[in-house]
């Protein structure tokens, strides 16, 4: 047999369970006693035990708390209904406030309205927090949302769960589609041991027909040659980019590129492309000065220290100049400063003066 089991609070409501009432099936007796167990304060919880005959089917509930509180029911095989036959009220803890019975186990479901409106909120980039703030205007308040965060962001993982695989076996599929429409785009990509998708490129025939042709426009504007997924920074993914560019555009290396100071791209972009120029990012290094100066000294010198980089005219002015900023600054110990002196010639411009960037400086 089979024995059902629900826990239920010993308190006095006029739809407490009784014993002898009948149920047409488990999910509705299930039903009517967590919605008792709601207006009384408490949790419901279901459990079940192994069939030992054919006789009868009964299933037996526990509570965490080791609460002796349950319900018990019964159904004949040769019946349709579910029976009440036993129904024990004692309880060992304390019963849950009105304002706070929300936030028991069995009362909290994230409805399908809500997971809509969850999903719509996400594509909308609406923080988790946020998300649920407004559900619970749009409820009523707090206590008449039915989930706590928590539910929501459970939610969020199982969704995220589902979709593991689809998206990329998705892009795989438009990459090919592209293909077939015309035989200029050029996409590429890699699954590893495991079958995940660890990385991919694109570029369509208008991104490969303008690669060869111009690197900025007429307009000072940016153009978008191809486009890229990693999955991470590694060496080995900053390796495989590069290959798969230079494979897909018609001309060649760049003859510039322009990034932050991330070592493994750096030892990529030398491996891969040996013959470009690669400079650091202006905008990047001159970010990072207000963290590495004091405040006082920043406010100070900064600007000072700005017009060496930006208007030196050659190496020689920039050692003189720099030295001396740094000696009135009392920077001479500051670690990082003498580390990007060092490698000046990554990134002040002054030393780019051979090469055309049309003006640019910054990856941004």
């Amino acid at each position: 047999m089979r024995v059902l089991t629900y826990t239920i609070p010993q308190v006095g409501e006029e739809r407490k369970p009784q014993i002898g009432m009948e149920f047409p099936s488990l999910e509705e007796a299930f039903a009517f006693y967590n919605q008792y167990a709601r207006e009384s304060g408490f949790s419901a919880r279901l459990g079940n035990t192994a069939q030992v005959d054919s006789v009868k089917e009964r299933a037996r509930g526990e509570v965490r708390t080791g609460c002796r509180a349950k319900l018990s029911l019964v159904k004949e095989q040769t019946e349709a209904n579910w029976i009440v036959t036993k129904f024990l009220e004692s309880h060992n803890h304390p019963l849950s406030t009105p304002s706070k019975v929300h936030l028991l186990h069995s009362h909290r479901h994230v409805s399908e309205a809500k997971k809509v409106l969850t999903q719509q909120f996400a594509e909308a980039n609406i923080p988790t927090c946020q998300q649920v703030r407004l559900l619970e205007i749009d409820s009523g308040g707090p206590e008449f949302l039915g989930c706590t965060e928590w539910d929501i962001r459970n939610f969020e993982r199982e969704l995220r769960d589902e979709q593991k695989g689809i998206d990329a076996e998705t892009l795989i599929e438009f990459f090919a589609t592209e293909k077939e429409k015309n035989p200029g785009f050029f996409y590429a990509y890699e699954i590893d041991s495991t079958g995940r998708f660890t990385r991919c490129f694109w570029a369509d025939h208008v991104s490969r027909r303008a690669y060869s042709v111009f690197g900025v426009n007429h307009h000072h504007q940016s153009i978008v040659f191809g486009c890229a997924f990693l999955s991470d920074e590694k060496t080995e993914s900053f390796v495989w980019l590069p290959t798969k560019f230079i494979e897909a555009m018609p001309k060649g290396p760049p003859t510039v590129i322009i990034t932050d100071q991330d070592p493994a791209l750096m030892k990529a972009i030398g491996q891969v492309l040996p013959q470009t120029v690669h400079r650091y990012c202006l905008w990047h290094i001159l970010n990072k000065f207000q963290d590495k100066l004091p405040p006082l000294t920043f406010r100070n010198y900064y600007q000072m220290i700005k017009d060496v980089i930006v208007n030196s005219s050659s190496p020689a002015e920039f050692d003189k100049t720099w030295e001396e900023v740094i000696r009135c600054s009392g920077l001479e110990n500051n670690d990082w400063l003498t580390l990007m002196y060092e490698i000046r010639q990554r990134w002040v411009p002054l030393f780019f003066n051979h090469v055309f960037s049309a003006g640019m400086s910054s990856s941004q």
